[in-house]
Order: C-alpha cells, then sequence, then structure tokens
C-alpha cells in the first residue's frame, strides 16, 4: 500500500535561502534516483515564511526506509541542522 509523509519543518529566521538551496538540491536528487518515491514536493507556509511542509509519497515503507538511508539525504541533514529551528514534525499517512 502506498504511503504519504508530512514533514513539518521550522528554519531559523534569515536561513531561508540556504535551507532551500540545499531542500531543492535534494529534492532533485530524490526524484531522479528513487523509484519508490512518488512524490517530493517542499512547500512553503504562507502564514509563517519559516514553516515549511514537505509533501512525500512513497510506495511502500520499504521505499521510505531506502529514503532515509541514501547518502544524499544524510549529507544534506547534516547540511540543513544547523538550518533548522528544531527537528521536524514527521506524520505517516495511509493514501486512500
Amino acid at each position: 500500500m502506498a504511503l504519504g509523509v508530512l514533514a513539518r519543518i521550522t528554519v531559523q529566521d534569515g536561513k531561508n535561502e540556504e535551507f532551500e538551496t540545499i531542500f531543492l538540491g535534494l529534492v532533485e536528487k530524490v526524484l531522479a534516483n528513487e523509484e519508490g518515491a512518488l512524490l517530493y514536493a517542499l512547500n512553503r507556509s504562507k502564514s509563517n515564511p519559516q514553516e515549511y511542509i514537505v509533501m512525500e509519497q512513497y510506495r511502500s515503507a520499504a521505499d521510505i526506509d531506502a529514503h532515509g538511508k541514501t547518502d544524499y539525504f544524510r549529507e544534506a541533514n547534516k547540511a540543513m541542522s544547523g538550518l533548522v529551528a528544531g527537528a521536524p514534525v514527521i506524520e505517516v499517512l495511509d493514501l486512500l
């Protein structure tokens, strides 16, 4: 069964441009290399410009697991660690 993921990320003031550059590079790599990733999109809140929502959709739980183990995902997380205000809030959803 396909799964959705929503990840809510808050970015520190003044760090938006750097965060977006790194994350959009990650989006390109995910979509180019992960067959099980059906959707991977970065969205910025209109009501709070420091808040981002990552909308993800995967074919299976194994694809989510594989995504988190890629070198480029780990490298991007390391690069973004000093830009975010805390750990992301992640929700996994059943796709209907």
